[in-house]
């Protein structure tokens, strides 16, 4: 709940220092949109924060991901995908490497994440929104409001396989609730 309420506060500071007085989302889609998005993103922190930093290389295969690569996977992509699929730019990928980080940065790497996609929640504008894309993998049109979703279901799927490492080192995973 801390760090819900610190997004929260980086947020209302962020908007402020960039010159808009408005802090609520613009558009019936993202008013409805912010409370998920901020519960699952919190959730997320809760589940990197669970995991002690000497366990961040764990991995339960030679093919997976480590668990330290599934949080910086998270807060990579979730900026990459919003940029790329909401808000339609043109990006390259250039992941950071997880084995050179510590856990404070990559937790650092997940709230800056979190941070830029609850910016544009707050200031995308209808029309955009209304706007469509295809997605890369899969070759869909949609809209760009349902490409929030895409982001949301991106990093909720790493999460699971985080919480999976979490119990296969016998730490009890944060209690999810919404």
């Amino acid at each position: 709940m801390k760090n819900l309420l610190l997004i929260m506060v980086v947020v209302f500071c962020s908007v402020i220092l960039n010159g808009q007085t408005e802090i609520i989302p613009k558009t019936t889609f993202t008013k409805m949109y912010l409370p998920v998005w901020l519960t699952a993103s919190e959730h997320c922190l809760e589940v990197a924060k669970t995991m002690p930093e000497e366990l961040y290389t764990y991995k339960p295969t030679a093919v997976s991901k480590s668990f330290g690569e599934q949080m910086v996977h998270i807060g990579y992509t979730v900026e990459l995908l919003t940029k790329r699929y909401v808000q339609g730019m043109e990006v390259t990928p250039n992941a950071p490497d997880a084995s050179k980080m510590t856990k404070a940065e990559i937790l650092k790497l997940l709230e800056n994440g979190f941070e830029y996609t609850t910016n544009v929640i707050n200031t995308i504008e209808q029309d955009q929104l209304d706007e469509t894309c295809v997605m890369y993998h899969s070759g869909n049109t949609v809209s760009r409001a349902f490409a929030f979703f895409y982001v949301q279901d991106h990093m909720t799927n790493h999460r699971a396989k985080a919480n999976l490492y979490l119990r296969m080192n016998s730490i009890k995973p944060p209690e999810y609730t919404w």
